[in-house]
Order: C-alpha cells, then sequence, then structure tokens
C-alpha cells in the first residue's frame, strides 16, 4: 500500500504524451477529451498527496516523482496551448524557467543542503487550482480575445512565481535554522 501513491504519481507522468496526443488528435470535440486527461492527471496529483500522508507513505521516491509529474504536465499543457497560439510563446519560456529553478532548488535541498524537500504548501497548492482553471478556460475557449487570454495566462503565472518565492522562504528558514 505505501508504494501506490508512487504508482499514482508513475501513472501522471504516462499522462502528458496521452494529453499532447488527445489534444492535437483531428477528433471533434477534441478538447473536451484533453481537459479530461488533464483533469484525471491533476486529481490525481491531489490524491497521491493524500494518500502519502494518509498512509504515512511518503517517501524521497515520492518526493521526486510528484513534482516531476507536476511540471512535466504545466509545461506540456502550455505548450500546446502556445503551439496552439492561445497564448504567446513568452508565457510558456517564464512558467518552464520558474519550473526549472523550483527543480533545481529542491535538488540543492535535498542533495547539497541535505535537508528534507519541503512539502506543497497553500500558496502551491492554490497556483495548482488557478493554474489548472486557467488553462481549462483557454482550451475550452480558444475564441477569447488576446488580452484576456494574456491577463488569465499572467495571473496564472504571477501565483506560480508567488509559490516559487514561499519555496524560496522555507529554504531559507531551513538554512537558518541549521544554522547555516
Amino acid at each position: 500500500m505505501k508504494a501506490v501513491p508512487n504508482v499514482i504519481s508513475g501513472f501522471r507522468i504516462c499522462l502528458v504524451p496521452v494529453f499532447f496526443v488527445v489534444y492535437f488528435s483531428d477528433t471533434q470535440d477534441i478538447k473536451v477529451y484533453a481537459v479530461i486527461v488533464y483533469a484525471l492527471a491533476t486529481l490525481s496529483d491531489f490524491l497521491d498527496g493524500y494518500l502519502a500522508r494518509k498512509l504515512k507513505a511518503s517517501s524521497n521516491l515520492g518526493k521526486i516523482l510528484d513534482p516531476l509529474g507536476d511540471k512535466l504536465m504545466t509545461v506540456s499543457v502550455m505548450a500546446c496551448i502556445t503551439i496552439d497560439k492561445v497564448i504567446p510563446v513568452w508565457a510558456v519560456i517564464v512558467a518552464g524557467v520558474k519550473e526549472i529553478l523550483m527543480g533545481v532548488g529542491g535538488i540543492v535541498l535535498y542533495r547539497i543542503a541535505n535537508a528534507e524537500i519541503p512539502p506543497s504548501n497553500k500558496i502551491g497548492k492554490a497556483s495548482t487550482v488557478v493554474f489548472f482553471l486557467v488553462c481549462v478556460t483557454l482550451m475550452m475557449f480558444r475564441n477569447l480575445p488576446s488580452g484576456a487570454a494574456i491577463a488569465l495566462i499572467s495571473t496564472a503565472i504571477a501565483l506560480m512565481f508567488a509559490a516559487l518565492a514561499s519555496y524560496i522562504n522555507t529554504y531559507f528558514t531551513v538554512m537558518r535554522t541549521r544554522g547555516e
């Protein structure tokens, strides 16, 4: 049972190429199916975290697989809606840089500082929910005016950076308490 959260995270990683294929399929109503795949991935993100806490099955592998699945899906969704010309290229670049910074920060905490990777917090969870809602809106309502699409994705990206700032704060707090 303790491996279930990691299996769910692995499943989410496997949904990334499925999302790409479904998103760019020629089937009518395909965006609805892409949203379903994305919703399944997002729900699996919350489920694996819940089960890891409930089953006391938190593991270092899970602390790698979970954010890896999140980052891959986040960048994939943004890449698809960018390729589809719903949002500008700069948005996916900025979000990609943020995801890389978060990944590098996690590696630094784990490897160099020998500290536990901090769990997600309220800002991170709020960012995830807002990002999901924004991307679903952009996928389902592709004819939004360009300014509205940019405002939506900019809001989601701003929250992503707020989450990054909170994790950086957590890092410095950990370092201070360790006397480094």
